[in-house]
């Protein structure tokens, strides 16, 4: 896979993707989010896809897909490298 080819499948499971962080972070409504988190997030979440990442696409990728959560109001931005969660709205609740 290449950067955009795993960008692309972020976005088209993005619901799954955040389903998958819940699970390994406390993530809550208004919770904090750290870069450092969704770093390893996408990095597992590829290593359960038997997908090796670089650091290099794992920082390209954390950055697009903050970039799209926060053009969707799911990451509000706080202090650097820290985004608060957004749920409240409901088609951005993941199950």
């Amino acid at each position: 896979m290449n950067t955009s080819s795993e960008f692309t499948y972020l976005t088209e499971n993005l619901d799954t993707f955040l389903s998958y962080m819940k699970e390994k972070y406390p993530l809550y409504n208004n919770s904090n989010v750290f870069l450092r988190d969704i770093q390893y997030a996408i990095k597992h979440f590829f290593e359960r896809k038997n997908v090796k990442l670089t650091y290099r696409k794992i920082d390209v990728l954390s950055e697009q897909l903050i970039k799209l959560l926060e053009s969707k109001n799911i990451f509000i931005k706080g202090q650097e490298n820290t985004w608060k969660l957004n749920l409240s709205n409901p088609e951005n609740v993941t199950n």
